[in-house]
């Protein structure tokens, strides 16, 4: 006897046998039970996901010979349940839309329509890919599709809804399948596991889910396949070695070297994975698989039920990850999906692969600015200098100074908080304030502190344009500003804030000179406006929101430890 593949075999029979899409069978149920089941219908969806199969359940629900009319539990024991599910009905036509495209297809089709079925209740047409018809073959449907014999149903099924026309549309009910969640099709295959009493491991069922991509089809046939290797216990590198995807641990060791800056293991792993068979868009394919993975492990945690993974997988993700922040990993994944784009047609694939990984393996200068604030912010109370390289192609003759000095981090006593204590540690307590928000220490050193009551403190600010602009943000910050000055002064202060003008309350500052200016920061004013005006200036500037207090040159010669054409930039 013919062995019948695993997909036919447990393909669904009832309405409660389907699997994944519950939605479609409640509703199609509820229809034929209050007598109202349409004389069309469309059933959309990726492959795998249930259209066809739904189709015959219900041909089998209008048409059971065992029931007195239609029914939501077909026998399917009668002659017409078992010769639907065969494909082989003389009442139940299935028709492939892609081999019976013409108009003369669908005219046969119409002449006979009009003759009743020969034994059941209905004559049910069911068109697969119904897409794939001409424009001619719909508009010569369309009059029976709208007006079709009692005795007629048509069931459309497709995976590319956009090519079917408005006009048929409108004369169907439309059902969108969804794709079988990884839970769903994941608790099928160990049912049919468990029925054919075959032996596997844990784990095989969550690779075979995350590579079924919500096609229950998908996940049968792959499965059939691995079964007729004839190993047993089923395991996931059988799974591998069958379907040829790179292996995932020498994947998790590429990670590994991308995260560790090592360009020479980084190349090793790719020279492993391509001599064990793997193509260059298979890696790149899997890589932004792994770290989509990552970055969602760290936005969403561990138990996000969008991530798919083993226990082990997640442990080793969760180290890696460390190496990563969410920035990094967005610029990852957008810079290896124009890369698996480019890897299709270019006939040195493996080169561009491997200098793309290296560039990425390289780029320890990407960071983002979330991470890079609190760098700033650790460099400010710390007063440890924060290095970054930047490359030499253009040079950047001045480095930005958020601070001159380093600032204490231990909050006053309460005991000490009067106004004189207050004034003349302003600059150190602007400082510390700084650790809740990075802007609010270059804000903060532009007022004056001029009076404390009790627990309420009044800063005034200059009227000129900088003063304006610090009193401003700090207005707009003033919850942030209270609970850090609350914390740094150790007592809850509350905060007014006022504008005088500067030249009678605040104390007058004299502008330098150019001479001076020059002599002081070593720039001059073009130098000055070269700097603030460079792109990675900016940027920084505007993600921290921060405010350049002093520009300053510094002359720094590379030594042996850095790569050639870099310099190091230090920012205190």
């Amino acid at each position: 006897m013919a062995y019948t593949v695993i997909a036919r075999r447990y393909r669904s029979q009832t309405f409660d046998d389907v699997v994944g899409q519950d939605a479609v069978a409640q509703t199609l149920k509820n229809a034929i039970e209050m007598g109202r089941v349409a004389h069309a219908y469309l059933f959309c969806g990726t492959r795998g996901v249930g259209k066809t199969t739904m189709a015959r359940v219900l041909a089998k629900s209008m048409n059971c010979l065992e029931a007195d009319g239609p029914t939501v539990t077909p026998c399917l024991k009668c002659d017409s349940c078992v010769s639907v599910n065969a494909g082989e009905d003389i009442d139940v036509i299935e028709i492939d839309g892609a081999s019976n495209n013409g108009v003369d297809n669908i005219r046969q089709l119409r002449e006979n329509a009009i003759y009743r079925p020969a034994r059941a209740r209905f004559k049910i047409y069911i068109i697969d890919e119904v897409h794939m018809l001409s424009t001619g073959a719909f508009n010569a449907l369309l009059k029976i599709l709208e007006e079709p014999p009692e005795h007629v149903k048509f069931i459309f099924a497709t995976t590319e809804p956009n090519k079917v026309l408005a006009t048929i549309q409108s004369r169907c009910q439309r059902f969108d399948f969804q794709s079988i969640g990884a839970e769903v099709i994941g608790r099928q295959l160990e049912m049919i596991l468990k029925d054919e009493k075959i032996k596997y491991e844990k784990d095989l069922i969550v690779h075979l889910s995350r590579l079924a991509n919500g096609s229950m089809r998908d996940a049968l046939s792959l499965l059939d396949q691995l079964i007729s290797a004839g190993t047993q216990p089923l395991t996931s590198g059988h799974l591998n070695e069958l379907v040829g995807t790179p292996d995932r641990q020498k994947v998790m060791s590429l990670l590994f070297s991308i995260a560790g800056h090592d360009a020479a293991a980084t190349l090793d792993v790719i020279d492993q994975l391509i001599d064990h068979g793997q193509r260059s868009g298979q890696i790149c394919d899997l890589l932004i698989q792994t770290m989509r993975d990552m970055m969602v492990l760290q936005s969403a945690g561990a138990d996000s039920k969008v991530l798919l993974l083993t226990d082990e997988e997640k442990q080793q993700l969760q180290q890696i990850s460390e190496s990563f922040d969410v920035a990094a990993l967005v610029y990852n994944i957008t810079a290896l999906e124009k890369l698996r784009w480019t890897l299709r047609t270019s006939e040195t694939s493996r080169a561009l692969l491997e200098a793309s990984l290296v560039r990425l393996t390289l780029s320890e200068h990407f960071i983002g600015l979330d991470r890079l604030s609190a760098q700033l912010t650790a460099g400010l109370s710390t007063g440890l200098p924060l290095k970054k390289k930047i490359a030499t192609g253009h040079p950047t003759p001045a480095v930005l100074v958020a601070s001159p000095e380093s600032a204490s981090t231990q909050p006053l006593s309460s005991a000490a908080a009067d106004i004189a204590t207050i004034q003349s540690s302003w600059k150190t307590i602007a400082e510390q304030c700084a650790q809740s928000d990075s802007s609010l220490g270059a804000f903060l050193v532009q007022g004056k502190p001029v009076r404390f009551d009790d627990s309420t403190l009044f800063l005034c600010f200059g009227s000129d344009g900088s003063g304006q602009l610090a009193q401003n943000a700090c207005q707009r910050k003033l919850t942030v500003l209270q609970s850090s000055l609350s914390r740094v002064l150790s007592k809850n202060i509350t905060v007014r804030i006022e504008s005088v003008d500067s030249r009678s309350t605040l104390p007058e500052k004299k502008p330098p000179d150019a001479a001076s200016a020059t002599e002081a920061t070593g720039i001059n004013r073009q130098q000055r406006q070269q700097a603030l005006n460079d792109p990675a200036v900016q940027m920084i500037l505007k993600g921290l929101d921060a405010t350049p207090v002093e520009i300053q040159k510094i002359d720094i010669q590379p030594d042996d430890d850095h790569e050639d054409g870099l310099i190091d930039q230090e920012v205190h």
